[in-house]
């Protein structure tokens, strides 16, 4: 045969890592539980995330600080960096309620606010091209699924699938096809994720050699690599997370 498949892998990297102080300087809903921020600083300058999955990690002073280590010692989420440039950075908030300290001051802290950003101290980076594309997660991995869309060629192979509370809540993606939209309503986060994906056979894997992402709330890592297994899809090209575990705050979703 004289076709050669295109082949990818996911390469670890090592970042420096730095902190930085940042304020706030603008703020854009793109759906009633869902807020765009930028963060602007001559800090950001040399900031760079070479990975679609990366975590930072910012933190929340309850009020101004007069130090950078009382920064450091406020309370602290991860979050993926959306974009960048040389003295901004936006990032995007899943706001459900008034609970914790990150998406109550993503939705009303007033501009001039200053908080902290720790890192990425590392990046998954894809190397290659992937035959296909299955993108999988809830409004946290939103970010993510932007940046490993706009990876894609525009003939891609490829399915992506966000669950939202209910219509309404849908967020514009820029992606080669559309996005599917799953609905949980008054179910746990990633209940329909996780029935989505355990109604999936190795008949419906997307195409060949694909990049697998899925990422939710805890409960969706089992059913995700049940899938990997369903569709003989190796782990290592894979990445299957829990962003964020249910009555865990502080919980830390693995690099």
């Amino acid at each position: 045969m004289s076709e050669t498949q295109i082949g990818f892998s996911i390469e670890r990297r090592g970042l420096d890592l730095r902190f930085r102080t940042v304020t706030l300087t603008a703020r854009e809903w793109l759906a009633p539980d869902f807020v765009r921020v930028r963060l602007s600083g001559v800090e950001l300058a040399g900031f760079d995330s070479p990975g679609a999955d990366d975590h930072m990690r910012l933190f929340f002073p309850n009020g101004p600080v007069e130090s950078v280590e009382e920064l450091r010692a406020a309370p602290s989420r991860e979050y993926t960096p959306l974009a960048w440039g040389e003295d901004w950075l936006d990032v995007e908030f899943a706001v459900h309620g008034d609970a914790g300290v990150a998406a109550p001051w993503a939705a009303a802290a007033p501009f001039g606010s200053s908080i902290g950003v720790g890192g990425p101290r590392g990046s998954a980076v894809l190397s290659g091209t992937p035959g296909s594309w299955f993108l999988v997660g809830d409004e946290t991995a939103i970010p993510a699924i932007r940046r490993f869309a706009a990876l894609m060629p525009s003939d891609a192979d490829a399915r992506i699938v966000i669950e939202t509370v209910s219509a309404g809540r849908e967020i514009d993606i820029d992606a080669p096809v559309g996005v599917e939209w799953l609905h949980r309503g008054a179910a746990p986060s990633g209940s329909a994720l996780i029935e989505f994906l355990g109604g999936l056979s190795g008949d419906d894997r997307v195409g060949d050699d694909p990049f697998v992402f899925i990422a939710a709330e805890q409960s969706i890592v089992k059913p995700g690599r049940a899938l990997l297994e369903r569709w003989g899809v190796d782990a290592a090209k894979a990445v299957v997370k829990g962003y964020w575990k249910r009555g865990e705050a502080e919980y830390h979703a693995p690099h």
